[in-house]
Order: structure tokens, then sequence, then C-alpha cells
């Protein structure tokens, strides 16, 4: 595929949440930004988006393993690397969790090295202080509510049913996943001027490691590490690993040296609707408060029997009834608002993976599923035109069963988690309005803002 050469940046998000989080960062800087939710033909680009300055594939790796990623990842990424953006982003979770068994970030930079940019480094940014995530002095930390916390002391991050995080230092983190060596861009290695940022980072590279990880506690540091990554850019196609960190680092040089307009983008006001769906696989605190809410705020809360949809006997039916109930709630003029646990705690989580253990089955890939068929059921069947899906996971599998090729931001609502205009061959669904929401993103009051009150 060629390049043009207003394309500035192609970027892969390892679930649907942290996709639309990195679509966000690039579309507020102005930047006409597709992500796409498989690699997009040239043809495609060409014919419907031919002025994208940013191109972005949503994926689901965060849930893969590493056997799944060589199966299933890799293909997708020689794809997006062949764009020949100058820079192109793996895009992770901004809390980092990941695991050797589960989507590894190490095993992807292993995959990186071996049979994309050999012997070169890759870049790493984990820090996204719009999202306020924080690296400091190689260490990650992430805020709940109010509060920051190193993230092996995070509320959620540490307790994560998947991947929980039990250390905040990146480089111990990534040694458990790969053995290339991890250099560090400190804080005070950031906060100098240009000529001795560009010292410092020379000395790191004689070194000769494997990837490089970039602090990141300020705006300024952003800016700085923009810089940098761009500089890798310009001098051959360079990989990055990390959170939306990247395209604010990236945005921000860009404005500051005049590659793009100085303006940012102007989205048209949120329009409130009647009614509105709402699918839940989140199992975070902050999801669970949100789901609390819309219970009191004119929604219909109706609970998941995940048991059920994890046996095969048994998962029809039990999405039969989910779809009946909900079009009746709907009829009633309720909101709808489907949730599988409310919270860590929950006892289904711990029952439903002990039943999928037992088949053989994975718990984000059985139930986001059945979640995107239960959505699309009732969306195709009542005619609402805007929907939520919390939860990355759930988010990534569930969003594959409605039909859609695409997403283009189309207003805020919260950092990291915009409604989308959802594109698709199917006349019902495309214009679809959809946000996907990751499990500790948003407000309490989350869901009735999505709904525009």
């Amino acid at each position: 595929m060629a390049t043009d050469e207003k394309l500035l940046l192609a970027f892969y998000g390892d679930d649907f949440t942290g996709s639309t989080d990195a679509l966000e960062a690039l579309a507020k800087s102005g930047l006409r930004t597709v992500l796409f939710l498989s690699s997009p033909t040239p043809e495609l680009i060409r014919e419907k988006f031919p002025d994208l300055r940013c191109v972005g594939v949503a994926g689901t790796s965060r849930a893969m393993s590493p056997a799944e990623m060589d199966t299933e990842f890799e293909p997708v990424l020689r794809q997006l690397w062949s764009i020949g953006a100058p820079v192109t982003h793996y895009k992770v979770c901004s809390t980092f969790d990941s695991s050797p068994e589960i989507g590894s970030i190490g095993h992807v930079a292993d995959m990186v090295h071996t049979s994309l940019v050999p012997g070169q480094m890759i870049s790493i940014v984990a820090g996204a202080p719009p999202l306020r995530r924080f690296t400091v002095f190689g260490n990650h930390f992430a805020a709940y509510g109010e509060e920051v916390y190193r993230l092996d002391r995070h509320p959620v991050m540490s307790r994560h049913p998947s991947t929980p995080m039990h250390e905040s230092d990146l480089r111990v983190h990534l040694s458990h996943q790969t053995r290339i060596r991890i250099g560090l861009m400190s804080v005070t290695d950031l906060s100098a001027d240009a000529e001795r940022v560009d010292a410092c980072q020379r000395a790191k590279l004689e070194e000769k490691p494997g990837m490089l990880l970039y602090d990141a506690l300020t705006d300024e540091h952003l800016l700085t590490v923009g810089r940098l990554l761009w500089q890798h850019g310009q001098r051959a196609p360079h990989f990055v690993i990390g959170s939306s960190g990247v395209e604010y680092a990236l945005a921000a040089h860009w404005r500051a040296s005049g590659i793009i307009s100085d303006q940012r983008a102007e989205f048209e006001p949120l329009k409130p609707v009647e009614q509105m769906l709402a699918v839940s696989g989140s199992a975070s605190p902050m999801t669970a408060q949100q789901i609390e809410w819309a219970g009191n705020n004119g929604f219909d809360c109706i609970r998941i029997p995940t048991e059920k949809l994890a046996q095969p006997d048994t998962a029809e039916q039990a999405q039969q009834q989910l779809v009946a109930h909900g079009l009746e709630s709907l009829s009633a003029g309720s909101s709808v608002l489907l949730y599988s646990a409310a919270g860590p705690d929950d006892p289904s989580i711990h029952a439903t993976r002990e039943r999928l253990d037992k088949s053989g089955g994975r718990t984000a890939r059985v139930l986001g599923t059945a979640m995107g068929n239960i959505a699309r059921e009732l969306l195709k069947r009542s005619g609402l035109r805007r929907v939520v899906i919390a939860g990355g996971d759930t988010s990534s599998y569930a969003t594959q069963e409605l039909g859609l090729y695409a997403l283009e931001m189309l207003a805020e609502l919260t950092p990291g988690a915009p409604l989308c205009r959802a594109y698709s061959d199917d006349p019902q669904f495309d214009g679809l309005e959809i946000a996907l929401k990751g499990g500790q993103m948003g407000k309490v009051d989350y869901f009735g803002m999505v709904r525009g009150q």
C-alpha cells in the first residue's frame, strides 16, 4: 500500500475502547482520522476517505494469547506497517495492563523486532497526562476518582480480572514478557533544553537498547517526547508502543512546529435522544457506580445471566430472553442497560470463568460476541440510533457483531470515550451513533451524558 505524503500516523488499538481513545486525541487536534474495524484496502481509503491524515485499526490483541497474536494479529500489523506512515503506533491501554499469557506487550515487541524493524529501537510511551496517567522514573501511575495511585496499588488495575498489575515499574513489568533490554528517558532527562535532551537521548541510544521508555508527567514532557518521536520517524519509519499519550505528544509537536494548524477541532453539541441502548461487560467499580446511577435515572438495568451465556446448551435461549426483555422495556419508554457484572466482586465473574474454563472458551470472546448479537437484535428491531458498549474486551468483540467497518469521532463526551459515527454497508447501521467506554472511564452519570441529558 503506497503512502500518501499527507499521512502522518498509522495506529493499531489492542482493544476497541483504547482505539477510540487514540481516535479522539487526533480528531480533537483537527486531523481527519478514521478508525477501521479491520485493515482497510487502499481502494476503500481512496474512494471514501481520500483526505485522511491518520489511519487506525481497532483490534482485539489485548485479549489474545501469544499464539493467537502470531496467527491473527501479525498479518494485520504487517499490512498497517506497509502503509508507510512516518510513525506506526501499537496503541495499548493507558494503564499498560498485560501479562505473558494475555495481551503480552513484550510479545508484540519481539514480533516487531523479528519481522518489521530488526535492529531498530522501539519507543515506549505510557504516560498520558490529559487522561491523568503519569510515568515517573519508569514507574506508572493512574488516577481513580480524585486520587492518583501507583499502578500496583490502583483500586481497579491491581485487581483486574484478567491482567492484574502487580508491578508499577514498566521495565520490570515488561521483563516478564520479553528479554529485550529497555532504556529510560526520565523526567529529569526530559526537563532540559532541546540541545541537552537530544544529547541525552543520543547517549542512551549508544547503549543500544531494544526499547526506550519515555517518562511523562506534564504536558511539557509530552511536547518534548512528541518532538523526539517525530525525529525518529523522519529518519526512518518508526514503531512506537504506548497509550494515547503518543497521539497527544505527536499532535503537540505538530502544532508547535507548524506541521498542523494550532486551531483545535470544534464538534457539534450533542443532541439529546429520548432512548438509547447500553451494553456493559465491564467489572470496573466505576462502571458499577455508573450502572447504579443509570438505574435511578430512567434506565432499565437488566442483569445478563453470564453463566447461561457461557454454556452452549443455554446460551441461545438466554440471548432470546434478554432481547425480549429489552424490547419490552423500550416499548414502555425506558432506555435499556444490559450488564454482566456490578463491580469486581460480583460473584458471577468467578462462576462464569469456571464454566468457560471447563468448555475451553475465553470469557471476553464468548461474552463479547453474545452481547454483540443481543445489541444487534435490539437495535435492528427497535430502530434506536445511539448505543454505548462498556468494557474494553467486550467492545472489541461486540462491535464486530454490528456489521460496522469504520468509526469517526462525532462529539465529545468524556476524555477517551467520545461518541462516534459508524460506517456500515448495511443502511440500518450506517450512521449509528456509538460510544465505546473503557471500564474506568467517565463520571458517575456517563450513561446519562451519552443520552444527552
